[in-house]
This record gives structure tokens, sequence and C-alpha cells, in this order.
């Protein structure tokens, strides 16, 4: 099944204010959930369910904000919908972004494409000992979340997977990847805070030191 997820973003009526977990049900290989599933989060499975997929319908119904954090940000449709977030002058934007990886050649490709407004709002760096940042998630609209191994990438997405008997796309490969969809409010806040916390950090470091009294 094929969701135009351009249509549902210019639909005011296809917010997260309506969202339920069961409505990802047909990104998955049987098209259906378990009855006795969580009812607070579900895991996707890279190379068997269409995480691309659950990523767009995600972002297209985002309405208010969103907070990101990713290690590799490779996904040309997905920044497609990043930056026309950004520009919608209704949503709150904060991300998040690796330094290493911010040097690949497509990422390094998809950031020098942006613009001085979608520039101002991500964070570039390494946590506050120098390591990576590899937090690979984020929180939409203070309501869903999102987190796992998946990197935004063809192959770390498993996009182009064959569902419910279709094949796979030409050329489909697959990481072993996950990526958990949540709801519960308590875990939400948590993983706000340790999103506020790592885009901070990179602020604080990259502001240049206080100008000296003469």
């Amino acid at each position: 099944m094929q969701v135009d997820h351009l249509a549902v973003s210019a639909d005011p009526t296809q917010t997260l204010q309506r969202f339920t977990l069961d409505d990802l049900a047909i990104y998955t290989r049987e098209g259906s959930f378990d009855a006795r599933d969580s009812a607070d989060m579900r895991i996707f499975e890279i190379g068997r369910d269409d995480v691309h997929g659950v990523l767009k319908h995600l972002h297209a119904r985002v309405s208010t904000s969103e907070k990101l954090s990713m290690f590799g940000y490779d996904d040309d449709e997905l920044d497609g919908m990043i930056e026309a977030l950004i520009k919608s002058e209704h949503v709150f934007f904060q991300g998040t972004l690796d330094k290493s990886q911010s040097g690949s050649v497509h990422e390094k490709r998809i950031l020098a494409a942006w613009d001085a407004a979608v520039r101002a709002v991500f964070a570039i760096g390494t946590t506050a000992t120098g390591q990576i940042e590899h937090t690979k998630g984020g929180v939409l609209d203070g309501i869903v979340a999102f987190e796992g191994s998946t990197n935004w990438s063809a192959s770390g997405e498993g996009t182009g997977i064959g569902l419910h008997g279709d094949p796979n796309a030409k050329g489909f490969k697959a990481q072993a990847n996950t990526l958990t969809v949540f709801v519960n409010p308590v875990e939400i806040h948590r993983f706000e805070t340790r999103l506020d916390e790592e885009h901070a950090s990179i602020l604080q470091r990259q502001a240049p030191p206080p100008a000296t009294a003469a």
C-alpha cells in the first residue's frame, strides 16, 4: 500500500493529535499488530518492516514541534520534510547532528544545500567528552517519539522494501537496525530532556568565549 505523504502534509486534519500506534500497522510485513502488543510502543525492524514509511508517516503529521537528534542524516526525502517544517512558520524545530557524520559525502551535500534559516536550528558537534553524537531519535509535537539504531539512509532504513507480497525495489539493501515508536508521556519527557541537554551542550561549546574587560 502506498501512502501519499505530501497530500497528508497539506491536510491540516491529519495531525498527531489523532495518532494511534495502530495507524502504523500498514508499514509492517503482516499489515497488522498482535492484539497482545504494548499500548505504549511498537518496534519496527529494518529489512522486515517499512521503516522509511513509518518515519514519513510521522513527519507528515507534525504540526507544532520537533526535537531531533540523528547520527547519520542521509535521507533526501526526510530532509525535504524537515526543511518544510522549519519553514512552515508554525513548527518549532530543534536539530542535533554528529560532527563526524556531517562531513560524509552525502550528508555534506545535504547540509551544503541548506539556507540560513534551516542551518540556524541545528547544532552540529560531539558530546561533552568529545565522543560521537550517536542518539538517533526525536520527539514530535510532544506526544509521539521515536528512537533506535536506525540511521537516516536508504540501507539504514531499508528503503524500498516490499510488503504484503510485493517485491523489494531493485538494489534493495537493509542494515540490521530497529526503530521504536512510543507514546508513553513519562518516557517522552525523559527523552525530550535528553535531546535538550545534548543540543544545549553542543551550542555552549560552539559559542565564542566572552570578551574580557580592557
